[in-house]
């Protein structure tokens, strides 16, 4: 083994220690599936804050923008982030405080839960619900999987199955033992950590080319590469428009927030709902930061390929642009090795901190949501624990044959279902906090076509291209709110206790 490979595999050794003692540490605390799943609503702000967009920024902040941005340039991952951090923004402005309230007052834990709860339909809509998560979050888990199967494979040759293997082993061991505090935790240091990489990735990058100006100029004559309303084509060499049905289109990728369960989840787990503006201004500060680096390491990459600093990458090799900067890095010495290391480590944060918490939800969908809520199998708080633990380990197996294709493209991946749960979940999601009318049919309307839109949208309407073209999660979006309020006005409107409960929520 190499200097630098040493001293890469040094830091993340210390880094996957670290993440299983977090999982040791937080395994006594976990005495009952509301600690196991919800950490007993004892967030703090910045724990919230950071953890929500650390358990949000996917493999997709460290593998999947820089890849898009070296592969197209500028323009389909600027509007990516602007939709973003708008949605990033709106989604802690509205949602937040009142789910929080809201969910403590009818004891709601998942958010399966408080769809079944708020609408007292205590098997429909927690079916449909709890299977939502789980046809949706078992490729998202693959995703990150995958990303660490791809970051061992190129880095040290290993095998990209058992690299898999190993990242999924680690991840399942201390979601397991450790829970949801445990996940949070760990999400909050994986954000500096994910911080730190950027950081050490942009400097270093910067230099090897020798200046800012230098990195500008090595790409602004390639067509569209720096535009906003056109994009590069590496196989041709030319530039592709970007109009603007399909900038709305990507900007829809913010009207996904309001359904990511893994994100609402920390907005029901923060200890005082008067922090959580605080915790909006951290994330959002964050989120943009982090995201505007991101774009700015696929451009940097292109221009380290141009000066043969890195190798040239070309199709879903582009998402390992940070691993070849990495690579680079290690080269100067067994310090900067083991700085090499913490920027790996840092794309181990950002797939392990999305990973750990959708194992919790999906796990949550099983063990209160199916068992309990549809089958009415009743356990005892110690028995629902070991279920939950099993039942991340099952769903993990799952993610795993999903993620066997090393070949596999982790933003196409993440794409389709951060779709499947911004058009299913977010459109209830907002009617429930805001409008009183919303029944329990027009939930199960919203859920059902909503879901189906997206599959429909992606597989049959956008393949025709043209003014179809558009990002699956916009129409399937407005198809489910359109249902949802046309079915709630022709039904039966909901009990006077449902409504008493939704103003006093209103008013507190």
């Amino acid at each position: 083994m190499t200097t630098s490979e040493t001293g890469i595999l040094i830091s993340i050794v210390i880094y996957m220690i670290a993440i299983i003692g977090i999982g040791i540490y937080y395994a006594k605390k976990n005495n009952d599936a509301g600690d196991f799943y919800l950490g007993g609503r004892k967030l703090g702000p910045f724990v919230t804050a950071m953890s929500a967009e650390a358990s949000d920024m996917s493999s997709y902040l460290l593998m999947g923008l820089p890849g898009l941005a070296y592969l197209s340039g500028v323009c389909d991952v600027f509007w990516t982030i602007v939709g973003l951090a708008l949605g990033t923004y709106i989604n802690w402005l509205i949602v937040a405080k009142r789910l929080r309230r809201y969910t403590a007052k009818i004891n709601a834990i998942t958010i399966p839960d408080f769809f079944a709860n708020r609408y007292r339909d205590k098997r429909v809509l927690n079916g449909i619900a709890a299977l939502i998560i789980i046809i949706f979050f078992v490729p998202y888990t693959a995703s990150g999987f995958a990303a660490c199967g791809k970051l061992f494979n190129s880095l040290f040759g290993i095998n990209y199955m058992t690299a898999m293997i190993i990242s999924a082993i680690v991840i399942i061991a201390y979601t397991t033992l450790g829970g949801f505090l445990a996940a949070s935790t760990s999400d909050f240091i994986q954000s500096i950590i994910m911080s730190i990489a950027l950081i050490i990735v942009v400097i270093f990058g910067i230099n090897s080319v020798g200046g800012i100006e230098q990195v500008v100029t090595n790409v602004k004559d390639l067509p569209g590469f720096l535009n906003f309303n056109a994009t590069f084509d590496a196989a041709t060499g030319t530039s592709s428009p970007y109009g603007i049905i399909t900038i709305i289109s990507t900007l829809a990728w913010g009207l996904g927030y309001f359904g990511m369960p893994h994100i609402l989840l920390r907005f029901m787990a923060i200890e005082d709902e008067n922090k959580i503006k605080l915790s909006r201004r951290i994330a959002s500060v964050w989120v943009v930061i982090a995201m505007a680096i991101a774009l700015f390491i696929g451009i940097m990459g292109y221009s380290m390929s141009k000066a043969n600093v890195i190798p040239a990458l070309e199709g879903s090799a582009t998402e390992t642009v940070i691993v070849q900067i990495a690579n680079a890095l290690s080269q100067n010495g067994i310090f900067f090795a083991i700085i090499a290391g913490v920027i790996l480590a840092g794309i181990l944060a950002s797939t392990m901190s999305t990973s750990d918490s959708q194992l919790l939800a999906a796990s949550s969908s099983i063990t209160e949501n199916l068992m309990d809520g549809v089958f009415g199998v009743k356990l005892s708080d110690k028995a629902k624990v070991i279920v939950a633990r099993c039942s991340v380990i099952v769903i993990s197996i799952i993610a795993i044959f999903f993620a066997a294709d090393p070949d596999s493209n982790v933003f196409t991946i993440v794409s389709f279902a951060w779709a499947g749960f911004g058009a299913t979940f977010g459109p209830i999601m907002l009617f429930a906090l805001f409008w009183k009318r919303s029944n329990k049919y027009g939930a199960i309307a919203g859920l059902l076509s909503g879901g189906v839109m997206v599959f429909v949208w992606k597989f049959v309407i956008r393949p025709l291209g043209g003014a179809w073209d558009i990002y699956e999660l916009l129409p399937a979006f407005i198809v489910a709110c359109i249902f949802i309020v046309v079915v709630s006005l022709l039904t039966k409107a909901p009990e006077q206790e449902i409504i008493d409960e939704f103003e006093s929520i209103k008013k507190a």
